[in-house]
């Protein structure tokens, strides 16, 4: 079981990839829907995955991506704008094309998770 932090600032979002990694019998951190807030997160708690929403409320998460990175936890973006939305030096990070199905979700995270 995996501890996943969600960044997404979309309830009906957010509920959906909640919803998902339960069922793969993971555990959720968060959601966290404020740049703010997730940057608290991502410093304090125990995580071993993260998926982050990439526009929060009108701020970037890069600066969470950039504090999960030093503390070498894996992560992957979500945006409705696929790859053009990613910043240096996230231009090869892992992306989840919003709109996505539970089955994409699911599926992301299998290629990402350890065993």
């Amino acid at each position: 079981m995996a501890r996943i932090l969600i960044v997404e600032d979309e309830m009906l979002v957010a509920m959906l990839i909640e919803d998902t990694v339960l069922d793969l019998g993971h555990q959720v951190i968060g959601p966290a829907m404020r740049l703010e807030t997730a940057m608290s997160v991502a410093a304090s708690e125990d995580i071993d995955f993260a998926i982050l929403d990439i526009n929060l409320a009108g701020k970037q998460s890069f600066p969470v991506a950039d504090q999960l990175t030093e503390r070498g936890i894996p992560f992957m973006f979500a945006s409705g704008y696929g790859a053009a939305g990613l910043a240096d030096p996230y231009r090869e990070a892992a992306i989840l094309q919003k709109p996505f199905s539970p089955e994409q979700i699911a599926s992301a995270l299998s290629r990402r998770l350890p065993c």
